[in-house]
């Protein structure tokens, strides 16, 4: 595969069916990814090390996947200039709110792009809309993956009303 675009940053290998995800989204458009494990928590070294390296290397966006706490996709943007984008992961006794709340809740300054609890799909849609502003082909698939969208739409409605719903 050619050099990763985007890095799915796991905090922990209970998050790896989210990281397949983003990572099947993002193969079905062509754009090159990596995928790794580096905690907040556990390997702090590890996470800011990849988070400063992640440029130099050629990434352009990170997507970084964490539950409870969820502080990973913080302590990345903090140690980058590169948009990340947090996956707050449905765990623990809030279900994932306690992750979204503090992926989203962010200090001013330090952003990081928040996608609903367990969306790692639109995560990587949105890493794949970030790096088509550069790069008109793939500009153009997910165009033509927003229209394929709309036109499940239209054939669900003309399915509804062939079995006699109104709208």
């Amino acid at each position: 595969m050619a050099e990763a675009k985007v890095g799915i940053v796991l905090g922990s290998d209970s998050d790896l069916s989210l990281g397949r995800e983003a990572a099947k989204v993002l193969a079905s458009f062509g754009v090159p990814y990596e995928l790794v494990l580096a905690s907040a928590h556990r390997s702090p070294d590890k996470a800011s090390r990849y988070a400063r390296e992640a440029s130099g290397r050629g990434l352009k966006v990170i997507i970084a996947i964490a539950g409870l706490a969820a502080h990973l996709p913080g302590v990345l943007a903090a140690q980058t200039t590169l948009p990340v984008i947090g996956v707050p992961v449905p765990a623990g006794t809030l279900g994932g709110l306690d992750a979204l709340l503090s992926t989203a809740q962010m200090p001013s300054g330090v952003p990081v792009a928040t996608v609903g609890i367990g969306a790692a799909k639109n995560a990587a849609l949105l890493a794949v809309a970030i790096l088509a502003t550069t790069d008109s082909g793939l500009a153009a698939r997910l165009a033509q993956y927003r229209e394929e969208l709309a036109r499940e739409v239209q054939m669900k409605e003309e399915r509804l009303k062939e079995q006699g719903l109104e709208f």
